[in-house]
């Protein structure tokens, strides 16, 4: 068996994966990524939010993918019935990117890929971890390639970015049982013959069926768009007698007046995929010689888009961090690894709860706006879940939940 000796191991060639490999090459560290799938591929986690995009730059590929001319992202609509809610990134409270993406991943982490290996990264697609064990913080790997070949890879520190694979949790039993309640979703994409011209075309909508299901609509540049569907497990299950993912989503759409027009009877371009049970959670995001990042440790719930944003956050302050060790400089994991993560991850869950309680609706839709509010949400919505002058983030276990409180008190007394 062949050997192979790195200083970093990132497993999985996602967003999380390629920015802390590309952030640590270009200061100089030996790292080697194994992908076990072959790019592209298709995955979920097609609408981002801005703060992935000061990562993207740090991690110096924001130039590749902003010349595929991705479809911008400047907000997020929300319908329900005959309301919408309008929420512009431009304004939000505090500083922060005011514009992200919306993007077919097979597209979007190949794009990424291949910039990481234009820049001398060694990556192996098809390449899959079969162990892994550790002896201080030195690891052993041992990996098989395509055609079955094995290869023992050493290394000093491994990032797990192996997203739904979820190696380390895996191999190391780290898996734990998510907080949130069951959801699942299906979705696939539709050439978008229907689409209307400007603004209406192109913006994500998220179109409440009932308080806890709802349908997401992306659109991409290339004309296509991403359709999907979001609810309790039970119901998702229950839009099919026959467990047709096709079938089960043709009726998710009759039951939107929004977009059934736009919709009915559109060809899917592949057969929906369905996601049972996403939300994911860990015992622990990091140990001796290894870290967990994206999708790996946590994922919560499609609905504000935070997947990506989480997996590139963590993935590059796993980068920094080992950096840092490797210069002799003391780091506490604990607190600068998973107690900074786990507070953005408090803010997003809060949020991801209170929008299946219907509380969360109740600010967005309520009239007349309070702008004030609208951009203190605005700026959770954008990702920047660590600024905690935003009071909306501060106080995210109890200010959302109380404000709903009041506005319900202020329409029950209000004369009809």
């Amino acid at each position: 068996m062949t050997k192979e000796f790195v200083d970093v191991l990132v497993i999985g060639a996602g967003p999380s994966g390629c920015v802390s490999a590309s952030y640590l090459h270009k200061n100089n560290v030996k790292v080697k990524v194994v992908e076990k799938q072959k790019f592209p591929r298709l995955v979920v986690g097609e609408s981002l939010i801005p703060r992935v995009m000061d990562h993207f730059a740090e991690a110096e590929l924001f130039d590749a993918l902003d010349a595929m001319n991705f479809e911008k992202k400047l907000g997020a609509r929300f319908i329900r019935g005959e309301e919408i809610c309008v929420f512009d990134f431009s304004k939000k409270f505090g500083k922060g990117w005011d514009w992200t993406w919306q993007v077919p991943r097979a597209d979007f982490d190949n794009t990424m890929a291949q910039e990481v290996v234009r820049k001398g990264v060694d990556l192996e697609f098809e390449t899959e971890v079969l162990e892994v064990s550790f002896e201080g913080k030195n690891s052993k790997t041992i990996v098989k390639d395509k055609d079955g070949n094995l290869k023992e890879i050493h290394a000093k520190f491994i990032i797990d970015s192996s997203g739904y694979g979820r190696v380390l949790p895996r191999l190391l039993d780290l898996d734990t049982p998510s907080k949130l309640d069951p959801h699942s979703s299906i979705f696939t994409h539709v050439k978008d013959i229907n689409r209307e011209e400007g603004e209406e075309g192109t913006q994500i909508s998220f179109d409440i069926l009932e308080t806890e299901v709802w349908l997401w609509v992306i659109p991409f540049s290339n004309g296509n768009t991403s359709l999907g569907v979001v609810g309790p497990t039970d119901f998702i299950n229950s839009l099919s007698e026959n467990k047709d993912n096709a079938e089960a989503l043709k009726n998710a759409i009759q039951l939107s007046d929004y977009y059934i027009k736009r919709f009915e009877g559109t060809e899917f371009l592949f057969e929906p995929v369905k996601l049972e049970n996403y939300s994911r959670a860990v015992k622990r995001m990091y140990g001796d010689g290894f870290a967990l990042t994206g999708n790996s440790s946590e994922f919560l719930d499609p609905v504000f888009s935070s997947g990506v944003a989480f997996a590139t956050e963590s993935g590059m302050l796993a980068a920094k961090l080992y950096l840092k060790e490797s210069q002799r400089i003391p780091v506490d994991w604990e607190v600068e690894f998973t107690q900074y993560m786990k507070r953005g991850i408090a803010v997003f869950t809060t949020y991801v709860q209170e929008w299946y309680t219907g509380n969360l609706q109740t600010l967005f839709f309520h009239q007349p706006e309070n702008p004030e509010v609208k951009e203190k949400i605005c700026s959770v919505l954008a990702g920047y879940v660590w600024n905690e002058e935003n009071p909306f983030v501060k106080k995210h276990d109890h200010v959302i939940a109380n404000m709903a409180y009041l506005l319900n008190m202020q329409k029950e007394k209000s004369p009809e």
